[in-house]
């Protein structure tokens, strides 16, 4: 495992709040694959300040969950991180770009995320350390203690889906850079980057390219009211 290097990418600035005070840029010529079936799918990584994260999970589970739901967006996992205290994970997914765009739109500009948009804010260092990906997005099933992801740069795609190949299952539930503008740039995303991400233990032979091991502990969601 010596060559399993940790990944170093690229971060956007930190301390920028979430939808708030960002020009819209002109969006360029799509680019994503023709009638993919897979959903789109955001990798969001917040860096909190110290002491926070319980905060902002609590005000997550307690307000964001069902208003993101109620929205049209579906929520995946959402995690501590093991091995960063002030680091909180999640996933969410939409069917398609479009109607993204209008999912986001239609929840940070609704009555929850306004309501509770200062109070989460002022949890965050950093909100925009978020990839853009095309796959199946992941939920742990009840009662997992911790799950294992690896998000992984390949030094060459055609060598990296050689190593899928042989290495991972539909159970790893692998995910793939989703090369389109970001159309909804209040949030924004890596771009430049092609990534895979997967779940599931790390294989004794390294992927081909740079990669970083995460290792997350499930969120257990709240009890539902009434």
């Amino acid at each position: 495992m010596d060559d399993f290097d940790p990944l170093h990418g690229t971060r956007h600035a930190a301390g920028r709040p979430l939808a708030q005070g960002l020009a819209p840029r002109p969006d360029g010529p799509a680019a994503r694959r023709v009638n993919d079936p897979a959903p789109v799918v955001e990798l969001r990584r917040y860096t909190l300040h110290p002491g926070a994260r319980d905060t902002l999970v609590d005000l997550f589970e307690r307000e964001f969950v069902t208003g993101q739901q109620d929205a049209g967006i579906t929520l995946g996992g959402r995690f501590y991180d093991l091995d960063d205290p002030d680091r909180f994970v999640w996933i969410r997914s939409f069917p398609d770009m479009t109607r993204r765009r209008r999912a986001l739109e239609a929840f940070y500009t609704g009555p929850v995320w306004r309501a509770h948009r200062d109070a989460a804010n002022a949890t965050m260092a950093d909100s925009d350390d978020v990839h853009l990906l095309r796959g199946p997005g992941y939920t742990p099933p009840p009662g997992t203690a911790e799950v294992t992801a690896v998000l992984c740069h390949p030094d060459d795609p055609a060598a990296f889906d050689a190593y899928a190949a042989r290495h991972l299952t539909p159970a790893h539930a692998l995910h793939r850079t989703e090369h389109a503008p970001n159309d909804y740039p209040l949030l924004p995303v890596h771009e430049g980057e092609d990534v895979r991400l997967w779940f599931g233990p790390a294989d004794a032979a390294p992927p081909p390219g740079r990669a970083r091991l995460l290792r997350l502990a499930p969120v257990a969601p709240l009890t539902p009211r009434g």
